[in-house]
């Protein structure tokens, strides 16, 4: 190994808080290194066709190999869209799965793999109602009489 490759492979391993391509990392190091096979298995905890792998990989794109290609998958609805999903839930006087899916077909053309992301959007939905209501001062009866009593005593 390089010198080059060697301090951008340690640049690299010292920036980098994902295990997954620390491992694969720290793997191709020790490996090109000369340490056996064997004890980087054992050290790391990886299979043998593990270091080979990725060292081949390495050898062949650098670091750009050894990161994680999937970045995770494109939300179905935007923050804002969500927003106004969830104020739309808000008025409604009952919003159930069938309603909300109906809702977002025909305002978002947006149909969910899962049932549990229609839940989770009524649930959050349903907790930002109980929210205002424990906010909202004139459903704590104590403190609305006392409210009361100031403005017609005073008169």
């Amino acid at each position: 190994m390089s010198n080059k490759e060697n301090r951008e492979l340690d640049k690299w391993i010292k920036s980098n808080p994902d295990s997954r391509e620390l491992k694969r990392a720290l793997a191709v190091k020790f490996a090109i290194q000369g340490l056996e096979y064997q004890a980087i298995s054992e050290f790391l905890n990886v299979s043998k066709s593990f270091i080979s792998k990725w060292r081949k990989i390495f050898h062949a794109a650098g670091v750009e190999g050894l990161k994680l290609s999937y970045k995770g998958g494109k939300g179905y609805l935007t923050k804002k869209q969500k927003q106004e999903v969830i104020t739309w839930i808000k008025k409604q006087y009952k919003c159930n799965f069938d309603k909300l899916e109906g809702y977002l077909i025909e305002e978002y053309n947006v149909v969910f793999k899962s049932r549990t992301s229609y839940y989770k959007l009524i649930a959050e939905a349903r907790s930002s109602v109980e929210e205002s209501k424990n906010n909202n001062h004139y459903q704590n009866k104590e403190l609305l009489d006392k409210i009361l009593n100031r403005i017609y005593n005073q008169a």
